[in-house]
């Protein structure tokens, strides 16, 4: 549900724009409500699964997740629907990290790694099934079908969880770190309100107000996870080189990513003139690619460390993305699009599963769970950031998005900027990433420090 979600929405903003009356910064908002909420609050959801049952905690984020998936379908306007949008988010939080940590609890060592490459798989289907329903519901029924669709899905879940045992970490330190969860929030919520005002409001006392407030939030933030006895955000792990490149590198890519899956998407419909449902299956070569290829790349950084793929593969995704900017009114799918979007997909498939492994090569094992819940929430506040910034920098606003003629040149325009985020990660990986196929020295935390969470896959919010 989590990732299905990320992906149909996209497909769904010029018809939510349309029905709904609602501006850029209102679809924006559509998209960022439910990133905001789930990358300040993941990581404070797994401690409450360790702490209160998994199980449990698992339960309330689906219920959570289907009614709160009812109230965006019902909204009658784009406040309703942000608002909305934001409490799915942390239904999202709640039940995405319990979800692995269920299968890390509950299978033998020997089956975990199926059990786990089942997840990884289902999640894999979810991003590439997405658009493709998200665009059927759209033309043949309503945007609102779009959330509706979870609550089939939520009923199952938790008639089946009748059967899942539950589990805690009995070793955990008490306490949670409530203060870090929300200025964490607050931090995020601060700077990308500030930027996605800024276009229509330009520097007024409020937009500034909230982008000092986000930053204060964010140095308050440091602060207290540096002294906090269990830290949302262990800062202790960016003592890796490793482990604080791979996660810049993540940054660099996801934020790109968060781009390219919005603007092609309304780009394809509002200048190309293709439905949703072409537009929703543009991008579907991309997941494909990555099913096949991540796990093959897996062996290969085992032989090459991860410095060559990490470099490789984001420049790669960089030259589709240039290739993406030259989109139009004239474009033809196999001339125009497929080739950017193969080139994209096969730069992502070299990059993603030599990142993972080497964020979580860059800890002792037991605080693989902590690592990953970082770099997914680095991940997630990447796409976040990109989506408030990119129509800030290339001149987006209001209605522009339904004019062809103003979101042409500024598509280009955020493609390219993508593309250079894309080289940049590139760069940064061949300067700062271990070259070799070996584990340099791990970094080790306190008990207090671990969390559990799923891996990032690319189009819980974008393609995961």
């Amino acid at each position: 549900m989590a990732f299905l979600d990320g992906t149909v929405v996209n497909v769904a903003l010029p018809r939510i724009g349309e029905d709904l009356d609602a501006g850029l910064a209102a679809l924006q908002w559509t998209v960022n409500a439910y990133t905001l909420t789930l990358a300040a609050l993941i990581l404070l959801a797994g401690a409450l699964g360790d702490r209160f049952g998994r199980r449990r905690v698992f339960l309330v984020g689906v219920v959570w997740f289907a009614v709160t998936s009812a109230a965006c379908g019902l909204a009658p306007d784009a406040t309703t629907l942000v608002a909305a949008r934001a409490l799915q988010g942390v239904g999202a939080a709640l039940l995405t990290p319990g979800s692995l940590a269920i299968l890390q609890a509950s299978f033998a060592r020997e089956d975990r790694a199926r059990a786990i490459g089942a997840w990884s798989g289902l999640g894999g289907i979810a991003g590439a099934v997405g658009p493709l329903l998200g665009g059927w519901l759209v033309e043949a029924a309503s945007w609102r079908w779009a959330f509706f669709i979870n609550l089939p899905l939520a009923a199952v879940v938790v008639l089946a969880a009748r059967h899942v045992p539950e589990s805690r970490d009995e070793q955990r330190a008490p306490g949670l770190d409530l203060p870090g969860a929300a200025l964490g929030a607050l931090a995020l919520a601060g700077t990308t309100y500030a930027l996605t005002a800024w276009p229509e409001d330009g520097a007024s006392p409020v937009v500034l107000g909230a982008l000092v407030g986000g930053l204060v939030a964010l140095g308050a933030f440091v602060l207290r996870e540096r002294s906090a006895r269990s830290p949302m955000l262990p800062l202790g792990l960016f003592g890796s080189r490793a482990f604080t490149a791979s996660n810049l590198v993540t940054f660099a890519v996801y934020a790109a990513l968060g781009g390219v899956f919005l603007l092609l998407v309304l780009e394809l419909q509002v200048v190309a003139g293709s439905g949703p449902v072409a537009a929703g299956a543009a991008l579907l070569p991309v997941t494909l690619i990555m099913l096949a290829l991540s796990a093959r790349m897996g062996a290969v950084s085992e032989r090459t460390g991860p410095r060559l793929p990490m470099t490789v593969g984001p420049l790669l995704a960089a030259a589709g993305t240039v290739l993406l900017a030259g989109v139009d009114a004239e474009t033809a799918y196999a001339r125009d699009v497929l080739p950017g979007v193969l080139l994209f997909g096969l730069g992502l498939s070299v990059t993603v599963t030599p990142l993972t492994a080497t964020v979580l090569g860059s800890v002792d094992d037991r605080y693989a769970g902590t690592a990953s819940g970082v770099n997914n929430a680095v991940a997630r506040a990447a796409g976040l950031l990109a989506v408030a910034a990119l129509p800030l920098l290339v001149g987006l606003s209001g209605d522009d998005y339904a004019d062809p003629a103003a979101l042409q040149p500024a598509y280009r325009n955020a493609m390219l900027v993508c593309a250079g985020l894309l080289a940049a990660g590139g760069v940064l990986a061949a300067l700062s990433v271990p070259g070799r196929a070996r584990r340099e020295p791990q970094v080790s935390l306190p008990p207090s420090c671990q969390a559990v969470s799923g891996p990032v896959h690319p189009g819980s919010d974008g393609p995961s």
